[in-house]
């Protein structure tokens, strides 16, 4: 079928992982999609910087939840698999602590229950199997009514916990993710190393809900390797939604967007005006409480307070000989000393250091030159800031000489260049703070705080990891069939003369009806 003038016109602001789905779906649904994005390629925070072994991952390094993306390429009458390559990964993650201990967390729960035996003894195993139980039934539990609902429901969660009594004691709703894995583990590491699954959604274990332990779970379940890094599924749905027509323009950095009489949009750029019938926003739902409209259909507890973000280095190098895999993590020695120091605003002291060995997964050991990213907590920037050169030189001796402390050095060592700052992050994704999150995941309520895919302005859309059910690359593309069915389903409420055409997918008539989705995991 060929597009009419009467075809509904969709403007896309924004192409990270959630506008991408969000326009491979209403592409492929047949309404006219036309894309704008402010950088000059797609993938929003899941970016690359160029390096001599190749382009380097400078964002997401992992796949997880794979049965979202699942459902996502089914919808889209595909297979993952035939647009990327992904690799299950074995080891998860090896995790470093300073006094030698080394503990690697397992695809198969058993070999990881025989890790933990091995490192820690038969009563932290016991402990660790309990704990693993535990994030299983949270997992199980609330994966339907919060994650994959449109819209969390006090009501659901309630019922949920009616009919199933057990689970208050393993929320511990009264307790901090710290405080609840303290209380489970006789072994401060496991404490520490579960406590930064707090940080994978932008919070410090110390006051984020004990809820979060979830997380584990969801990592449980599988690890995926995306051959040529992460942006490659960027690329891939990018490549989807053109075969369905969908337009993509780049550079194209919006600075205004006016509603119009007739109910229509123009979204203003430093070319001009687009004109669209409907907005789906990509950004985080800040930047629309920062001057981009001049209603506000964000409330402040929706983008507040912020998450926290980050320092990350992507640069390639030749490691020393010690025994990476593809996901590490160093851990500092005190807790306190890197959180402390986050919640104050500031730089940690005492960080734990996450790398991405991305030339080492599924087992293979590079020669020459291979590619890193490392990741250091840091604290949301102020508006408007800019990196100055004795943070960015005051970080860098912090994070090699960690490193060091292990043994862990590289040649040549990365250039100051190779290095993001939160306040680079600001300037890359405006209004954002650098926060990579979107809002703080601090406090048991925090779920409910986050916008849903509409927005009191009709015609405007929210999709992306700063809409529930928020962060992570999983979650960004779980808010984008919410965003694609709210927008499907009001299309139909609202003119039945003008419907357009389905190519395999799902029709506006049938956008609420549709089968239930599939089961997933969380980031």
């Amino acid at each position: 079928m060929s597009l009419t003038e009467g075809t509904p016109h969709i403007g896309i602001i924004g192409a990270g992982i959630g506008g991408l789905a969000a326009a491979a779906r209403l592409a492929h649904a047949g309404l006219r999609v036309t894309v704008l994005e402010r950088h000059n390629a797609p993938g929003g925070k899941m970016r690359v910087m160029e390096s001599v072994a190749g382009p380097v991952d400078a964002g997401p390094t992992v796949l997880t939840m794979k049965p979202v993306f699942d459902e996502l390429f089914a919808a889209l009458g595909e297979r993952i698999e035939d647009h990327v390559t992904l690799t299950p990964e074995r080891v998860i993650a090896r995790h470093f602590w300073l006094d030698g201990t080394q503990l690697d967390l397992m695809a198969d729960h058993t070999e990881s229950v025989q890790n933990v035996r091995t490192v820690f003894g038969a009563k932290v195993a016991r402990e660790f199997e309990r704990f693993s139980a535990r994030a299983k039934s949270l997992f199980d539990a609330f994966d339907q009514p919060m994650m994959q609902a449109r819209e969390p429901s006090q009501t659901a969660l309630t019922l949920q916990v009616l009919r199933n009594p057990g689970l208050i004691l393993a929320m511990a709703p009264h307790r901090s993710l710290a405080s609840s894995l303290t209380a489970q583990f006789s072994e401060p590491k496991l404490a520490q190393l579960f406590g930064r699954y707090a940080t994978y959604v932008g919070g410090r274990p110390e006051a984020s809900p004990a809820i979060l332990s979830l997380i584990a779970n969801a990592e449980s379940r599988g690890v995926w390797s995306v051959k040529g890094g992460m942006h490659q599924l960027a690329r891939a749905l990018e490549a989807l939604a053109r075969t369905h027509k969908a337009v993509f323009r780049y550079d194209q950095d919006v600075k205004k967007i006016d509603k119009k009489a007739d109910g229509s949009f123009a979204v203003q750029t430093a070319e001009g005006a687009h004109h669209f019938d409907q907005i789906l926003f990509n950004g985080d739902p800040r930047a629309l409480r920062r001057g981009l409209l001049e209603q506000n259909v964000v409330n402040a507890s929706n983008t507040e307070p912020r998450s926290l973000s980050a320092y990350v280095y992507s640069f390639a190098a030749e490691p020393s000989n010690i025994a990476l895999a593809g996901h590490n993590v160093f851990f500092g020695d005190d807790p306190r000393q890197e959180f402390g120091p986050l919640s104050q605003g500031q730089m940690p002291t005492d960080p734990t250091l996450y790398i991405c060995a991305q030339d080492r997964f599924a087992g293979n050991r590079p020669e020459g030159p291979e590619r890193f990213e490392i990741i250091m907590n840091g604290p949301p920037a102020a508006d408007g800031a800019r990196a100055a050169e004795e943070e960015k030189r005051r970080c860098q001796t912090l994070i090699l000489e960690r490193l060091a402390r292990f043994g862990l050095s590289f040649s040549p060592e990365p250039a100051l260049d190779t290095l993001t700052t939160p306040a680079e992050f600001g300037q890359l994704f405006p209004a954002t703070n650098g926060s990579l999150y979107g809002r703080s995941p601090h406090g048991l309520m925090a779920a409910f705080k986050r916008p849903t895919a509409r927005t009191t302005l009709p015609g405007l859309y929210l999709v992306g990891g700063g809409a529930h059910p928020g962060a992570g690359v999983p979650m960004a593309t779980i808010s984008a069939r919410h965003a694609a069915e709210a927008i499907l389903s009001d299309l139909s409420s609202t003119s039945t003369s003008h419907q357009p055409a389905t190519r395999g997918g799902m029709s506006m008539a049938s956008a609420t009806t549709g089968p239930a989705p599939s089961r997933s995991s969380a980031s």
